[in-house]
């Protein structure tokens, strides 16, 4: 199990330093970062000088390493459009976008897995052909059309809840929440089931596809011969051995919900990050998209190690694997 952990870590290592190397070729690459900085009125003396002071002059792995050392310690330098700390402005936001992905994420699998379990165990029925058909909806239809249709039936014609912004906030030191006032609660509805409909028929058809797999499998018969009941057969054999790909594809599936969070922000003005990475990619603001790519690297990151101790504790095969490669060893 160590060692399990040690191989990941050195290997989640690995994509951190590249994405810290992609993230810094930003600076160099896309635009001037003194022409961000000062006006056109500034002489070619005091850019000169602002250039040696921000160290812009120094070899190139003497400035990656100025950036990795900073960002590891959360500090991203001053954002060029607000002339604030990125990672002050970061910590403001990154609540809304936790909260949100949270959220979305929690109503995908507490819809999606039972959806998921009852058109696997009645493919037939009505109802399952009725969530399949929702699921098929959820799929095709982009994010941002889901969003405005939403806001269209249930802001403008009901008008029952907000249409834009994250209600009423409480402070609980630096994180913010929405969760316990009831206009952040009535304005979390729409934009979390925006965002999380695409992950909930994804999560839905994986489970059903799942189940259909393992009930037609051999110890599934052997277990109804030994007279077990439905409810054993398919709750503790069937649903068990389906939670594996789920946990996988469940994991995975959150960090891209962090990531691509950028578009339901938008739709409804979401103040979180992807709504702040929009604003920096329109001003060029360099530090800001370094800092974003880099957190939500982190993110996936962290979530893989994650998703991988968790397959390692479902997965019995993985242990006997790992155990006989110690043995061996």
């Amino acid at each position: 199990m160590a060692a399990f952990i040690v191989r990941r870590l050195i290997q989640s290592v690995f994509v951190m330093f590249f994405v810290a190397l992609v993230a810094f070729s930003l600076f160099r690459y896309v635009g001037d970062p003194i022409n961000q900085m000062v006006g056109v009125e500034t002489s070619l003396k005091e850019r000169d000088a602002l250039r040696e002071r921000l160290g812009l002059n120094d070899p190139m792995p003497e400035q990656f390493w100025r950036f990795i050392s900073s960002a590891a310690v959360g500090d991203f330098g001053i954002s060029y459009q607000h002339k604030r700390p990125v990672s002050e402005m970061i910590a403001l936001r990154l609540p809304a976008t936790l909260e949100l992905s949270l959220i979305s994420a929690i109503l995908s699998l507490a819809i999606g897995v039972p959806m998921g379990v009852y058109t696997g165990l009645h493919r037939d029925g009505l109802l399952s052909k009725v969530f399949m058909t929702v699921s098929l909806v959820g799929i095709s239809l982009p994010t941002f059309l889901i969003g405005i249709l939403m806001i269209y039936l249930f802001a403008v014609k009901m008008t029952i809840l907000p249409s834009f912004g994250r209600g009423e906030v409480i402070q609980l030191g630096w994180w913010s929440t929405g969760l316990l006032t009831t206009s952040g609660l009535k304005a979390l509805i729409m934009p979390s089931i925006t965002l999380g409909l695409f992950q909930l028929t994804l999560i839905m058809r994986l489970v059903r596809s799942e189940m259909l797999e393992v009930l037609r499998t051999d110890y599934i018969k052997f277990a109804r011969a030994r007279g077990l009941s439905n409810r054993a057969v398919h709750f503790g054999h069937a649903l068990k051995n389906t939670m594996v790909p789920v946990i996988t594809i469940t994991g995975l599936q959150l960090g891209s919900i962090i990531a691509f969070a950028i578009i339901t922000e938008t739709v409804f003005q979401w103040p979180g990050m992807g709504k702040l990475f929009i604003l920096a990619i329109e001003n060029v603001d360099i530090p800001i998209m370094a800092a974003y790519l880099l957190m939500i690297a982190l993110f996936f990151v962290i979530i893989n190690l994650v998703v991988d101790l968790l397959y390692y504790a479902v997965d019995p095969r993985l242990r006997i694997e790992s155990g006989t490669a110690h043995g061996h060893g």
